[in-house]
């Protein structure tokens, strides 16, 4: 497992645009399971929408590919892990998004990703989100890590 605190050590994102609070399951260079606690106290319930708070499906596909960034990360060489503070993860497309099911305050969001493809330092990784075992959200996501 991977607590919040090595998940820092890992992203360069901070709240409230840390959108990962633990890994429970890794096999680097195969996939991750990871997950968020989704509160009430979320900043963006404030104006998404209010009396209906719902989380924004933008904000479960950052999660999801900050899930993905731990798992390219972790899947280096112990060198290249080494140097992780110097390096970092960029998007460079989104696919397939779709959104199935609203999540909402209460929920845990549940991050599954799985390596699809990796060519030197760009990833493409198959991204689903669940709640309650149930899939709220699904994307095609690709990545690439660069120095800083």
């Amino acid at each position: 497992m991977i607590d919040v605190v090595e998940i820092q050590k890992i992203l360069p994102h901070r709240y409230p645009f840390l959108l990962i609070d633990r890994v429970v399951e890794l096999e680097p260079g195969k996939h991750i399971k990871g997950y968020k606690n989704v509160t009430i106290a979320e900043q963006v319930f404030q104006g998404h929408f209010p009396g209906h708070p719902i989380y924004p499906g933008v904000m479960i596909i950052e999660g999801m590919a900050q899930a993905g960034g731990i798992l390219a990360f972790k899947s280096l060489g112990e060198e290249e892990q080494i140097s992780v503070e110097n390096k970092v993860v960029y998007f460079m497309s989104i696919d397939g998004a779709k959104f199935r099911s609203p999540v909402r305050p209460g929920d845990r969001l549940e991050y599954r990703l799985e390596v699809l493809k990796r060519k030197g330092n760009i990833w493409a990784l198959s991204a689903k989100a669940y709640v309650d075992e149930k899939l709220v959200a699904e994307a095609e996501l690709k990545a690439m890590i660069v120095d800083k």
